[in-house]
């Protein structure tokens, strides 16, 4: 690693930020195709950075004395919830336009080429509703333990509260994360690429103090059936293998109670597994000894294999990662120094190691894991990087403690097809252009 005299010795490149909400509905109508959709956004995009980039250069230097400096501030106490800058309101989730037929089951992305560290706050934490944001009022919420136990339970938020409880970082990804990518490129930028993935830190009780509490049989209990209370009842199956061992009942997120968006007041987080699993206004737990085969295990959230089969029950999300700067829609401004930044996760533990290419990968360099690496949860990683004005194709590829590598595009076509919507964790191509544009493209 070059030392900081080093890089200050070479010219500083800069980003500019992929421009907002550039997919459109117009766009997406005057698109023919998923490919000329491509294009369509992407040129429009990056008309909109270009734009960005010449009015950033005829910028007037700032005045000696900012008007902000003359006068009294805002007072103590004007928000009594704090909110972000007026100048950072840019910065939000987004829906990809005609992508669900209902805005009530739909989903909205995180912007991850936003975000810095590996926290993403409450306020654009992705969202993956089935039937609309329930409103529910905790004073009268009910969890209900019962099937295989001893002695059934119907616990209030107060009960649930009062037990011992722990705090854990880990991701949220939603299984369809990437989903769009599986046949061709068809979204420009990295918040529609792998935006249905935020980490956060959880607080509750854990699903195995509730099970002790309730007197699971543990000579027969193999499956537990998870409840939500939104409209749609979304039911889940998790392996009691998994409820024994770092599965939460989750009230609190970030340091606060959980958000309406995000299951408020209470949801199961099952860490490392698709999102659907880890089911929001949680209200229901019942112990059984086989899986119930629900609704979103049998006709959605199962894997087309390429002879036509449907493999069911296939949660764990694998190693992957993605890099957010320099990445589709930015806009890179003159040669020299970049940082290369990503994100990494595994399903399966802790990330062990990631790996950069800048030239498609024939050669790969090992980026720095950015400290706490944890199990179950985003890793930073970053890499110094000289960019010499030359096409460029910046890819990232992790490995986890298991020693599971993440796969190319190619690699994970010969075994799963192009009809997949589910656990695509592939690798990502941003190809780097001359003129310092960055596009979403993919290597056969």
């Amino acid at each position: 690693m070059r030392s900081v005299s080093e890089k200050a010795a070479r010219p500083i490149g800069r980003v500019v930020p992929a421009p907002e909400s550039h997919l459109s509905a117009e766009t997406i109508r005057a698109a023919k195709g998923r490919r000329s959709f491509l294009a369509t956004a992407a040129a429009g995009g990056l008309a909109v950075a270009a734009a960005g980039k010449a009015g950033a250069q005829a910028k007037e230097a700032p005045p000696a004395i900012s008007p902000w400096t003359r006068s009294l501030g805002a007072p103590v106490g004007a928000m009594g919830y704090g909110s972000p800058s007026k100048y950072e309101s840019a910065v939000q989730r987004r829906q990809s336009p005609g992508l669900t037929p209902q805005p009530q089951s739909s989903v909205s992305f995180t912007p991850l080429q936003n975000l810095f560290g590996i926290i993403t706050p409450s306020g654009v934490h992705f969202e993956r509703h089935h039937s609309g944001m329930p409103e529910v009022d905790p004073a009268q919420h009910r969890l209900m333990i019962h099937g295989l136990v001893k002695r059934p339970l119907l616990l209030t938020m107060d009960d649930i509260m009062r037990f011992p409880s722990v705090s854990r970082i880990h991701f949220i990804e939603c299984g369809a994360n990437s989903g769009m990518e599986w046949g061709n490129v068809a979204v420009p930028t990295v918040q529609y690429t792998h935006g249905m993935l935020a980490c956060s830190e959880f607080t509750g009780v854990p699903l195995s103090t509730l099970l002790d509490e309730v007197g699971y049989d543990k000579k027969n209990a193999r499956f537990i059936l998870a409840e939500g209370s939104d409209g749609s009842a979304l039911t889940r199956t998790i392996p009691m293998e998994f409820a024994l061992n770092d599965v939460m009942v989750v009230y609190g997120q970030n340091g606060e109670m959980l958000r309406p968006e995000n299951g408020y007041p209470l949801r199961l987080l099952v860490p490392g597994v698709q999102g659907v699993s880890s089911v929001k206004w949680l209200r229901r737990l019942e112990v059984g000894d086989k899986p119930w085969n629900a609704r979103e295990e049998s006709l959605h959230y199962i894997d087309l294999m390429p002879d036509g089969t449907h493999r069911q029950y296939s949660g764990v999300q694998e190693v992957k990662s993605v890099i957010t700067t320099p990445s589709g829609g930015q806009l890179l401004q003159g040669k020299g120094y970049y940082e290369i930044t990503g994100l990494a996760w595994s399903g399966r533990g802790k990330i062990r190691r990631v790996d950069v290419s800048t030239d498609g990968g024939r050669n790969w360099q090992q980026a720095r894991l950015q400290d706490p690496v944890l199990s179950k949860a985003l890793t930073r990683f970053r890499l110094d990087w000289n960019w010499d004005g030359g096409p460029a194709l910046l890819q990232s590829r992790a490995v986890d403690e298991t020693g599971h590598i993440q796969p190319t595009i190619a690699q994970l076509r010969a075994v799963r097809g192009t009809r997949s919507i589910y656990h695509n964790n592939a690798i990502q191509t941003w190809r780097v252009q001359p003129s310092g544009e960055v596009w979403n493209v993919q290597i056969a």
